[in-house]
C-alpha cells in the first residue's frame, strides 16, 4: 500500500497514532508531504518524530517542506558561524532548532540538515494506471522544473492550481491549511468540513495539511489503493 501523510509539525503523538492506524509493513510505503518539523505546541518532539519516521518497516518517501528547508538553513548558520558570536544571530523563527540542541549533538543535527537538504521536492508515481505527482505546497508538471520556492511555498497562482491541478495527473499537496480555504461554493471536503482532506472538482489535487501543530488541528493520512482515510 502506498499511504500519504500531511503535515506533520513535530506532533509525535499524532504520528503514532496515525502509523498505529494503518499498521505500515515493509512492504509500504509512506509519502510524507513535508513539514515535518516546527510547531507542535508543548509536547512537541521534532527528535522523536524523526526517530520514527527513520525507524519505519516500509519505505519513507519524504518531501522537503518550507519549514524543514528553514530548519536545515538555521542549522548551518548557526554552526558555521564561530561560537563567540553566535550570540549575535537571531533566534530561529521556530521551536525546533532548540528542541533538537537539547537532544543531540551538532553533528547529528548537521547530518539532519545534510538529510533535509537532499529530500526530493517532488515526487512522481505511477499506480494502478493513475499519475500522481507529490509536493509539499505546489506540483508542477514533470517536464517543467520550477523554482524551489513555488515547490515549497507556491505562488502568487496556487489558487488557480486549487482549481485546475494538472492535466493528467493527481497532484497531493500540503502546506495550505485546508480550514483556511475560502471558496464555500466549491468546498470538497472528504470528511467534517474544515480539518479533513479537501479535493477539488476534478479530482486531481488534493490538499492533506489539517492543521497538525496547531491547537484543533488534525493529522491526515491517505491510502492511494483503498482511498481509505485516516486522521489523528
Amino acid at each position: 500500500m502506498h499511504y500519504v501523510i500531511g503535515d506533520i509539525h513535530n506532533d509525535l503523538k499524532k504520528l503514532k497514532q496515525i502509523l498505529k492506524q494503518i499498521n505500515i509493513t515493509r512492504d509500504d510505503e509512506l509519502i510524507v508531504l513535508g513539514d515535518v518539523f516546527d510547531r507542535g505546541g508543548e509536547t512537541a518532539d521534532p527528535f522523536g518524530v524523526y526517530c520514527a519516521l527513520a525507524g519505519l518497516q516500509g519505505k519513507c518517501s519524504w518531501i522537503r517542506g518550507n519549514h524543514d528547508d528553514w530548519l536545515a538553513n538555521y542549522t548551518y548558520e548557526y554552526f558555521n558561524t564561530p561560537e563567540k558570536k553566535r550570540h549575535k544571530l537571531a533566534p530561529y523563527g521556530y521551536n525546533s532548532f532548540e528542541l533538537l540542541r537539547q537532544r543531540i549533538t551538532e553533528v547529528d543535527m548537521r547530518n539532519i540538515a545534510d538529510l533535509i537538504k537532499g529530500l526530493p521536492l517532488q515526487k512522481e508515481l505511477e499506480l494502478e494506471g493513475k499519475k500522481y505527482l507529490f509536493a509539499h505546497a505546489m506540483t508542477s508538471h514533470p517536464d517543467v522544473r520550477e523554482e524551489d520556492r513555488y515547490y515549497m511555498r507556491g505562488t502568487m497562482d496556487i489558487d488557480c492550481f486549487f482549481f485546475e491541478g494538472i492535466d493528467g495527473y493527481i497532484s497531493m499537496c500540503g502546506h495550505t491549511p485546508t480550514d483556511s480555504i475560502v471558496w464555500k461554493k466549491d468546498r470538497r471536503y472528504l470528511d467534517e468540513p474544515g480539518n479533513s482532506i479537501w479535493c477539488n472538482d476534478r479530482h486531481n489535487v488534493y490538499l492533506l495539511d489539517c492543521g497538525c501543530g496547531f491547537a484543533g488541528g488534525r493529522l491526515a493520512c491517505l491510502c492511494l489503493e483503498t482511498k481509505e482515510r485516516f486522521y489523528a
